[in-house]
């Protein structure tokens, strides 16, 4: 009799096989180290990549810049609909409404072949982002702004949030944090995804249910934490003596550590770079400083080093973005690795049915209720 492996959390289950991503040696997106991605290629050329499966060329990624361009526009019900959400709703409880609304416009939403699957992809790397906007401004009551087809993914983002023209170096740091948000192997919401289109669902209920697993505090929500850190800390001068206390009371100091990066996470190493340049762009080396500090400590002294939540969340905070928008960017970048993933298990699939373990009472006999 074959014994029964039972490894909670899945922690180190091979689960299944892709061509997508690997964190082997350190995070390659189909091949190419995140590293050289994100200091040579823009996030279009990313997603472009993540979805195809190659690096475009020219011709193509015009192509493609012209396709996010034609969709790069929502329904004005779908618009309509976010300015009616009650105002305390969680934007990522707006941005999992938003992406199960647009499926109702989508004209391929019931054509599950590789080649829609990918149209529905482009179209969602197009539109996440005016949802997120949109009801972002409504909220804040502010009309919606449109796309500006001129700009770049990531220069739009800025743009349809705030209304005025970012500069050069704002929307480096906002391309590079896409590029390395964009895809990571098997993660709780690539996983959700992969089960939900494993049962011939949608790839707009797929990306709806990745959003949810997103959501949790324990994957998409930590870099929210990060400024709670940071804002509890208050000053540089206060930074060594917070996190000794904190590490006294072993208290977990969010934005630290990795499931699978045990020795270090790539993609934290290569933003922290960015942090500082835009910190002295903004006026904010005081908080850079304060990190530098704490993350100095906790590395020296724990192992533990910084994932990729603990730079970009200070990324975020340098470029004015409201915290309530932080997860909601990790959506407008991980469409791409999700929407991949669904097109790759609908490609091969196998419904994803695992076993449990059970640990109930062992059989017992029925009795009636009236002798209960």
């Amino acid at each position: 009799m074959t014994q029964e492996i039972y490894s909670p959390g899945l922690e180190g289950v091979i689960a299944g096989e892709t061509a997508i991503s690997t964190i082997a040696g350190g995070l390659q997106y189909r091949g190419y180290s995140i590293e050289d991605l994100a200091r040579g290629a823009t996030f279009e050329e990313v997603a472009f990549l993540v979805l195809h499966g190659e690096l475009p060329k020219q011709a193509e990624l015009n192509a493609f810049r012209q396709r996010i361009a034609a969709a790069s526009k929502a329904p004005a019900e779908i618009i309509e609909t976010l300015g009616k959400i009650p105002k305390g709703a969680p934007m990522m409880d707006v941005m999992r409404s938003g992406a199960s609304l647009l499926a109702h416009w989508d004209p391929d939403v019931a054509d599950n072949s590789h080649a829609a699957n990918l149209r529905k992809a482009e179209r969602l790397v197009a539109q996440l982002p005016i949802v997120m906007a949109a009801r972002h401004r409504l909220a804040s009551g502010q009309q919606p702004v449109a796309a500006d087809t001129s700009l770049s993914l990531a220069g739009n983002i800025l743009w349809m949030l705030s209304g005025k023209k970012p500069s050069p170096r704002s929307v480096k740091a906002m391309d590079v944090s896409l590029i390395l948000y964009a895809e990571h192997e098997f993660n709780a919401s690539t996983f959700t995804a992969r089960v939900t289109c494993s049962t011939l669902s949608d790839l707009h209920s797929s990306i709806t249910a990745a959003i949810g697993a997103l959501k949790g505090p324990l994957h998409g929500g930590a870099n929210e934490k990060v400024i709670d850190v940071l804002a509890e800390v208050g000053s540089p001068e206060k930074a060594e003596s917070w996190v000794r206390a904190a590490m006294a009371r072993k208290e977990k100091i969010m934005g630290f550590g990795h499931r699978v990066y045990k020795t270090g996470d790539p993609r934290a190493v290569y933003l922290k770079t960015l942090c500082g340049e835009l910190a002295a762009e903004t006026g904010n080396q005081a908080m850079e400083q304060m990190a530098d500090t704490i993350e100095r400590i906790v590395v020296t002294e724990k192992k533990i080093p910084p994932n990729l939540d603990w730079p970009s969340a200070r990324l975020y905070y340098y470029l004015g973005l409201p915290v309530s928008l932080y997860t909601p960017l990790f959506v407008l970048s991980r469409v791409t690795g999700w929407s991949a993933h669904v097109i790759e298990q609908l490609d091969n699939n196998r419904i994803i049915r695992p076993r449990a373990r059970y640990t109930g009472p062992g059989p017992r006999k029925f009795v009636p209720i009236e002798k209960r």
